[in-house]
């Protein structure tokens, strides 16, 4: 199975053994060896219900897949990277924080719930099941893991929102005044509420 390493702080290096990875399109910033390159469509799943998904939702998970023998080092933005391990479970990921996936694992689109908020930040999300590693990018410094219990809930900014895994159910608060406070009131103001057993990462920077 193919392998990913943190290679530094915001670079990810994929080492391939006669076997492929899925990462963003245009994130290869290097590679050696004997590897090709092919679109890999959108994330959401495959062929036409994937791309009814991607237009659906505005998602922009465009992938490539890496196959061969070799390795690829991958970057995007100068964002940090983190890699997580799956172990037959599933990670809801804001689409544009994901990097690479290395595995058993497939992509899918997840509505959150209620629609027409302006913002368009984690009302769909892209998830990722089964077993494996996925790399996850983070603007303005490594991600914060932040653990949620049923005795305490957590509430995030969405657009500071990267990733959730375990048990947990999302929600929306509406009732937000923290916005007006920094000056951010424009459009409608929510927040993503989590509650459950799990954990959720968020970035110390706002998209």
């Amino acid at each position: 199975m193919a392998e990913l390493i943190g290679l530094t702080k915001r670079v990810v290096e994929a080492r391939l053994n006669n076997t492929s990875i899925k990462a963003v399109s245009g994130s290869m910033v290097s590679y050696q060896g004997q590897v090709e390159f092919k679109s890999a469509g959108f994330g959401g799943g495959a062929g036409v219900l994937a791309g009814l998904k991607q237009k659906a939702t505005g998602e922009s998970l465009k992938l490539m897949e890496c196959t061969g023998n070799g390795i690829v080092h991958l970057a995007q933005d100068a964002q940090y990277t983190t890699v997580l391990q799956l172990n037959n479970e599933t990670i809801q990921v804001e689409s544009r924080q994901l990097l690479a996936m290395a595995g058993n694992l497939q992509t899918n689109v997840q509505f959150a719930g209620v629609g027409g908020m302006s913002s368009g930040q984690g009302l769909f999300t892209t998830t990722v099941t089964g077993s494996g590693q996925v790399a996850l990018l983070s603007a303005g410094g490594p991600l914060i893991h932040l653990e949620v219990n049923p005795n305490l809930p957590l509430v995030v900014d969405p657009d500071a929102f990267v990733s959730a895994k375990g048990q947990l159910q999302q929600s929306f608060v509406t009732d937000v005044s923290w916005r007006s406070m920094i000056g951010q009131d424009g459009g409608e103001a929510f927040s993503l509420r989590w509650q459950g057993q799990g954990v959720v990462s968020i970035q110390p920077a706002e998209r």
